[in-house]
């Protein structure tokens, strides 16, 4: 049977040479606009500031409300919404300066920021360690205990008890771990046995950091249990952390007298890995997210964690893998980490 062609024509086609008709138009469009240049001069220059405030994030100073601790607790975020805003005004101002202006915060983020996009979580490990601010206020201390020792930990780090409820935690926590110590309030619980548990002096007046020699069978490892007093960010003040600053002093004094070879700190903080302030410690330690971590690891608030305030840090052992668990009764996320003792 006889089949008959129809060739269309005119301007109801859809097909790839009327979308590169549309393109072309466009690109003679831009290329004919005298003004694509000249417009966008003011988000150019947002793009350059954007870029130095992380490049040289750490040259603004502390003098004014801690500006530069503010600035770095935050870091990564400068990137991950101011590039994106300075992009759609860009196009929406059709600005070819502007656009181009924003690869220099875009490269720069990316030298600072783009080793954490990858996952460099690897297999074994002889150690698992976990950490969790369980929030005084917790309506269920029993079911966020329940919850972190479901993740596997052999050691696992508490912060923020409250006295009533440590009774809570150590029945819940019984069956999985036979060894525990609560100093303050904080508290260590393990598998293997403890010795050495004594108060740390953090310069509070009160108890919120420990130390313990676990005593794991690949060897002893002296494990830290922190709770950095908490900042605040004040309208009148800025902000305010000249107590938790002392406190990281304190703590990275007592780390650094440390006999042990292989040491492991769990505990908030209350400032990221980029904060200056927490240079006494930092400096002489690793952070397991980002040695072995897959992206940032945010841990506060949990309800949108834009932080990790929460950090589980080493010296002398190695990093396997770093993770964030899943949201408890907290108002923070619990992390944990694989580390391995023997091989260190």
């Amino acid at each position: 049977m006889a089949q008959a062609y129809v060739t269309e024509t005119g301007g109801g086609g859809t097909g790839p040479g009327r979308g590169g008709s549309r393109l072309r138009r466009l690109y003679d469009a831009l290329r004919g606009d005298r003004g694509i240049w000249r417009r966008g001069i003011v988000l150019a220059a947002l793009a350059v500031v954007l870029a130095l405030v992380m490049l040289l994030h750490a040259q603004i100073p502390n003098r004014i409300g801690n500006t530069g601790s503010l600035t770095e607790t935050f870091l990564p975020w400068l990137g991950i919404v101011g590039v994106p805003l300075l992009l759609i005004l860009a196009l929406l101002r059709k600005s070819a300066t502007a656009l181009i202006a924003v690869l220099v915060p875009v490269t720069v983020w990316l030298n600072l920021f783009g080793g954490l996009l990858g996952d460099k979580s690897g297999s074994g490990g002889d150690l698992t360690v976990a950490t969790h601010n369980v929030n005084a206020d917790n309506p269920d201390p029993s079911g966020t205990a329940r919850d972190v020792a479901g993740s596997g930990a052999d050691v696992l780090a508490l912060e923020e008890l409250k006295a009533s409820a440590v009774p809570v935690y150590e029945r819940a926590l019984a069956s999985t771990y036979r060894y525990h110590s609560v100093q303050g309030t904080v508290g260590l619980w393990s598998k293997y046995p403890l010795s050495g548990v004594e108060p740390v002096d953090i310069k509070l007046g009160w108890t919120r950091a420990m130390r313990a020699t676990v005593n794991t069978p690949e060897g002893e490892v002296a494990v830290y249990v922190a709770h950095m007093p908490s900042v605040r960010v004040k309208v009148a003040a800025g902000f305010t952390a000249r107590q938790r600053d002392t406190s990281a002093d304190a703590l990275g004094e007592a780390i650094a007298d440390e006999k042990l070879n292989k040491v492991i700190l769990l505990g908030d903080l209350n400032g990221t890995m980029n904060d200056r302030a927490l240079n006494a410690v930092t400096s002489q330690m690793r952070s397991t997210q980002g040695a072995a971590g897959s992206g940032f690891g945010f841990s506060w608030p949990a309800s949108f964690p834009m932080a990790r305030i929460d950090q589980i840090m080493v010296r002398g052992v190695d990093p396997v893998s770093s993770w964030t668990l899943p949201r408890t009764g907290s108002d923070h996320l619990p992390v944990a980490a694989r580390v391995n003792v023997t091989t260190s």
